[in-house]
C-alpha cells in the first residue's frame, strides 16, 4: 500500500542551497506559522563542502576536512526524510520518492542541484580516477588530483573546461595554477608544458578579473585554447580528443596528466517534470526565485535556471530571498525580497595568492572588502582557505550569514 505525508514546507535536496533555506526558512517563520510543517527529502547521509576541493586537489587539506553528517546539518523542527526524489507533480501539489511515498505539500522549495555527465565524453567514465585521468568534481576522484600532481615528472598536463552552465566556473582553471605552482616547486616546470583547452572564448566572463587573470596565465607561462571542447579520452594511448566549437577542427593532444571538468546538466527528475524550461532547469523568476507557472514553488542554486554561476556564495544570497519570498507567498504578501545575481569565484592563482571575485547578473562588481579585490593577495588566499569554511558551517547552513 502507497503511504502518503503531507507538508506545509517541502524542501527537495538536503545540500548547500536546501539545507541553507530551511535554516532561513525556520528562523524566518512569523508566530502564526511558526509551527507549519517543514521537510528536507534527502537520500545521502555525507554532506560536503564542496567549494575546498580545490584545495584537496592541491593538497592543503584532506578530502575527510571537507565532509560532516548529514544529520548533524538538518535545522531544528525540519523533518529528515532519507529518500531520493522519483517524480515531481506541481500540478497536483506532489512528489514521489523512490521508495513509492507521496508527499503532498502547500509550498515546494527545489534545490536538487545538478547532474555530472560523465558518459557524455567517450572514455572518461570508466577512466577517470585512474590511468593519469583526475577530476575535482567527485569525491571519489578529488584526492587522485593530488596524486598525479605530486607524481607528475614532466610531461604535459592539460586541464579543460566545458560548455557551461557547470559548478563553479572558475574551478577548472584553480586547480590548473596551483598543479602548475608545485610543478615549480618539485623542479619539473622546466620539462612540462601546461594546456588550458576551455569551451569558453575568454579566461573569465568579467573583464576586471580576466585581465589579471590574463596575466597570471602569461607568467606561469601557459598554453590557453580558448573553444575548444573536450569530446573523447583514449586513456590506453593518453589522449585527449578536442573539437573547436567555431570551425569544428578537430584536435588530439598527447598528455601525462589531464584534469577533465565533466559536462553538466538538470537532474532527469526535473527534466521530466513541468517544472523545467526548454534546458530542463528549474523555471524561475531571476528577482523573487518564485517559479514562472507554479506560484507556490520556488527553486536556487545549481537545479535553478537562474542566470548566474552556480555557487555556495551565490546561494548564500538566494536562500533569504527564496524563504522570505515563499513565507510572503503563504501569509497572501507580495514579494518584495530581490535576488541581484550575485555570485563569487574565489580564483586560486596559486600557493598563498587569490583573486577573489564578487559580481551581479550584469558582471558588474559587488566586492566584499574595501582593497581593489581584482588583484592577487595572500589575505584573500587566507579567506578561502580558513574563514569561508567556518562561515559555512558555523554561519550559512544555519541562516545566520
Amino acid at each position: 500500500m502507497q503511504s502518503t505525508d503531507s507538508f506545509d514546507i517541502l524542501i527537495l535536496g538536503g545540500g548547500c542551497a536546501g539545507i541553507t533555506t530551511a535554516a532561513h526558512i525556520k528562523n524566518m517563520l512569523p508566530g502564526k506559522l511558526k509551527h507549519s510543517s517543514v521537510a528536507i527529502v534527502e537520500p545521502s547521509e555525507k554532506h560536503y563542502y564542496q567549494p575546498l576541493w580545490t584545495l584537496v586537489g592541491g593538497g592543503v587539506y584532506p578530502l575527510s576536512k571537507t565532509v560532516r553528517k548529514e544529520a548533524s546539518l538538518i535545522p531544528p523542527g525540519v523533518r529528515w526524510i532519507k529518500d531520493s526524489v522519483a517524480q515531481i507533480q506541481p500540478e497536483h501539489n506532489t512528489v514521489t520518492t523512490a521508495s513509492g511515498t507521496v508527499l503532498h505539500y502547500r509550498t515546494l522549495v527545489v534545490a536538487l542541484g545538478l547532474r555530472l555527465a560523465w558518459e557524455k565524453i567517450p572514455g572518461l567514465a570508466e577512466s577517470v580516477g585512474k590511468h593519469c585521468v583526475c577530476s575535482n568534481y567527485s569525491p571519489e576522484t578529488v584526492s587522485y588530483t593530488w596524486e598525479c600532481t605530486r607524481n607528475f615528472r614532466g610531461g604535459t598536463a592539460i586541464f579543460t573546461q566545458p560548455l557551461p552552465p557547470i559548478k563553479c566556473g572558475g574551478a577548472p582553471q584553480k586547480i590548473m595554477y596551483l598543479a602548475e605552482s608545485h610543478f615549480r616547486k618539485s623542479g619539473v616546470r622546466s620539462q612540462s608544458e601546461v594546456h588550458f583547452f576551455s569551451a569558453a572564448a575568454n579566461i573569465f566572463a568579467v573583464k576586471r578579473y580576466a585581465d589579471t587573470l590574463d596575466k597570471v596565465i602569461a607568467r606561469k607561462q601557459i598554453q590557453t585554447h580558448y573553444r575548444n571542447n573536450l569530446v573523447e579520452l583514449r586513456p590506453e594511448a593518453k589522449e585527449a580528443i578536442f573539437k573547436h566549437l567555431d570551425t569544428g577542427e578537430m584536435t588530439t593532444m598527447h598528455y601525462d596528466m589531464i584534469h577533465v571538468t565533466p559536462p553538466q546538466g538538470p537532474l532527469d527528475v526535473v527534466k521530466q517534470s513541468t517544472l523545467g524550461n526548454a534546458d530542463g532547469w528549474v523555471d524561475v523568476d531571476k528577482f523573487t526565485l518564485q517559479h514562472t507557472r507554479f506560484p507556490n514553488v520556488f527553486g536556487l542554486g545549481d537545479s535553478s535556471s537562474l542566470p548566474t554561476s552556480k555557487t555556495g556564495a551565490a546561494v548564500r544570497k538566494q536562500a533569504p530571498v527564496a524563504a522570505a519570498n515563499l513565507i510572503a507567498w503563504m501569509q497572501g504578501q507580495p514579494l518584495l525580497r530581490k535576488y541581484n545575481g550575485y555570485t563569487s569565484c574565489p580564483l586560486v592563482t596559486g600557493y598563498g595568492s587569490l583573486v577573489m571575485a564578487e559580481f551581479d547578473y550584469d558582471g558588474k562588481p559587488q566586492e566584499t572588502f574595501p582593497i581593489d579585490q581584482s588583484k592577487e593577495r595572500y589575505s584573500m588566499y587566507f579567506v578561502k582557505k580558513h574563514l569561508l569554511p567556518r562561515l559555512y558551517w558555523h554561519g550559512m547552513l544555519r541562516g545566520k550569514a
